[in-house]
């Protein structure tokens, strides 16, 4: 099995380290990610400037541009054959229902997915026990699963890890993405300089963290996993969007 593995943290994270190491053992994994954290980068592509490929002492490839820059450069333009699985992680934090939009680690998987190849993205659901190999075993773990029993149709999996022990989590459960209320104020201060700055506020606490939610799975120390889907429309309104445009002639119809 070939993986291609990436992140939004950078080559040097300890959770693409960690992933890497737990996945070579039952993959042949390349390692395609940022030079540098690229966190909230969400599906950007980079157009405005040619991209780099470098290789690290380690031997993980790196690109100076974003999470999706790496999968789409890596599939498109590096590799030979196409991988047969993309994974995204360990990212270290959370990524639950609002924060998928604006993820990096889901944009990489987002990617593969795009490219026709079945992706997941991994999280680890806290940020100071830093229990990456918790959350490597169950990247690995998914990643057997997949190999011997393939699920049918495109895959996009979200999953998000307790940062705790292996053999204090209760379990996994199939989630739907909960939601959060709108982001803190920004913070703004002054520089020495004297200059406004302004730092984007952190995420608002969870709105809707129900039954089914993965803010709830979490809670209960449990692995949320969260298929993901790319459409946007909105097909419930689109007969009233309709209605509302035709009773408007904001288009003249003259020949």
């Amino acid at each position: 099995m070939r993986i291609l593995l990436s992140n939004d943290d950078g080559y040097f994270a300890p959770g693409l380290a960690c992933l890497a190491e737990a996945l070579s053992v039952i993959a042949d994994v390349v390692v395609v990610a940022p030079e540098r954290d690229r966190s909230g980068a969400s599906n950007s592509l980079t157009l405005d400037r040619p991209l780099s490929l470098r290789k690290s002492h380690n031997g993980f490839y790196y690109v100076n541009g974003t999470p999706t820059d790496c999968v789409h450069l890596a599939v498109t333009g590096m590799l030979d054959t196409l991988p047969d699985m993309v994974v995204s992680g360990i990212n270290d934090g959370a990524n639950m229902g609002d924060d998928t939009i604006y993820s990096g680690t889901v944009a990489a998987a987002t990617e593969g997915f795009l490219l026709g190849v079945p992706s997941l993205a991994i999280s680890l659901a806290g940020f100071s026990a830093g229990n990456f190999p918790t959350a490597a075993r169950v990247a690995a773990e998914i990643v057997r699963r997949f190999e011997t029993d393939k699920l049918h149709g495109p895959v996009l999996l979200n999953i998000n890890v307790p940062d705790i022990p292996y053999d204090e989590l209760q379990g996994l459960e199939v989630t739907r993405l909960g939601r959060r209320h709108k982001a803190e104020p920004v913070v703004k201060y002054k520089t020495p300089r004297g200059e406004t700055v302004y730092w984007v506020g952190a995420a608002g606490p969870a709105q809707d963290a129900g039954e089914g939610t993965d803010f709830l799975a979490i809670q209960r120390n449990r692995v949320s996993v969260t298929p993901l889907q790319i459409d946007l429309t909105r097909y419930g309104q689109l007969d009233a969007v309709k209605e509302w445009l035709n009773s408007h002639a904001l288009v003249s119809t003259r020949s």
